[in-house]
């Protein structure tokens, strides 16, 4: 990528209120509750009994006869011990095959539940869906915005659907065409010539910038990493520590499943591989290794004031538009700041008396 678009992109950036670019795949949670019902309902089932053998209805008969043939006193005996019998639990195989019907039913019930994988898949998909909704004023997409500082790891697959769904988002293909007409208002790229045919060829190498950064730095490599491409927003504390965390993630960002941080490897080495790859399309571009790694360092360094105007753009629209892009998320957070941050003032006067 030339050192001259780096600059035009910066400045357009600027201009434009600092436009984010980032994606998602989309897939909505279904409830369990009539994979329950049924598990539920075979559960309920009672084995019926084994079928007695022959063996013993032939004994049974044989006892009977002989009965007859007794003294009554002794008939009775057998009749009270007949009654004895009658009464006792049932057999043993019956128990067995019942104890064997329960496990098995329980296993069923089991088995139609949701893995912890299955869970997180789908908790991810909802909150992707909402992620899809967020928009700058309507138009611009923040698509990679999280409001959620305990968001559900996405799948390698939802990773490459967000990045895409971000690429092909009718505001990127406007963005390129935008930044075209700036490149040939100011002379850039003169490679490509000027008229109708310079201008396609800058916009739709300012398009393929965009895809390319997209999907390598928020699709591919946050799979090869395990790291999660999205920004996650603090939005509370002061306005410095906001800042300074906001600045940050253009360089540190989270491991999957975890609340680790680390360094963004995704975003820093998407931002030169996509540089490498526009050398192929700009005319007269300088192609060394050198020029282009610190060109992708530049877009990384740009790519801080997307992260602050992420930042602080639901308290600009909250002021200025009376409207709260993260539903309420906002309002929750502070509060449990808030409590979090009177619990350790409590504990210190605590200490400090217990001091005295």
């Amino acid at each position: 990528m030339q050192a001259g678009f780096i600059r035009i992109t910066a400045s357009l950036l600027f201009g434009m209120a600092f436009f984010s670019l980032s994606s998602s795949l989309v897939a909505q949670e279904t409830r369990l509750g009539a994979a329950d019902a049924n598990a539920t309902a075979v559960s309920a089932v009672t084995i019926p009994d084994a079928p007695q053998p022959q063996i013993e209805l032939a004994d049974a008969q044989s006892g009977q006869t002989q009965a007859a043939q007794q003294p009554a006193t002794n008939g009775q005996g057998q009749n009270a011990q007949q009654s004895a019998a009658k009464s006792d639990p049932p057999s043993d195989s019956n128990g067995s095959r019942a104890e064997t019907g329960t496990t098995q039913n329980n296993a069923q019930s089991s088995s139609q539940q949701p893995g912890p994988g299955e869970t997180q898949h789908k908790k991810a998909s909802e909150q992707i869906k909402q992620q899809e909704q967020q928009r700058v004023l309507g138009v611009v997409p923040t698509f990679n915005v999280s409001y959620r500082s305990d968001a559900a790891s996405m799948s390698p697959g939802q990773k490459v659907g967000l990045a895409f769904r971000s690429a092909i988002d009718p505001f990127t293909f406007a963005a390129g065409f935008a930044v075209a007409g700036l490149h040939e208002a100011l002379g850039q790229d003169r490679g490509f010539g000027w008229g109708a045919e310079g201008y396609f060829k800058r916009a739709g190498a300012a398009y393929l910038d965009a895809f390319n950064g997209t999907m390598i730095g928020n699709g591919f490599l946050p799979i090869v990493f395990h790291q999660d491409p999205r920004f996650f927003r603090r939005g509370y504390g002061s306005v410095g520590h906001r800042l300074i965390y906001a600045m940050s993630t253009s360089i540190i960002c989270k491991h999957d499943n975890s609340n680790r941080w680390e360094p963004n490897y995704s975003n820093v080495l998407g931002n030169i591989a996509a540089g490498a790859i526009s050398n192929a399309y700009y005319p007269d571009s300088n192609s060394a290794i050198g020029t282009t790694i610190t060109n992708g360092l530049i877009v990384t360094a740009e790519g801080t004031i997307g992260g602050v105007f992420n930042e602080f753009w639901p308290d600009i629209s909250r002021k200025v538009l009376h409207k709260d892009p993260t539903r309420g998320l906002d309002a929750q957070v502070r509060a449990q700041y808030a409590a979090e941050k009177q619990e350790k003032q409590k504990q210190k006067a605590e200490q400090k008396q217990n001091q005295n």
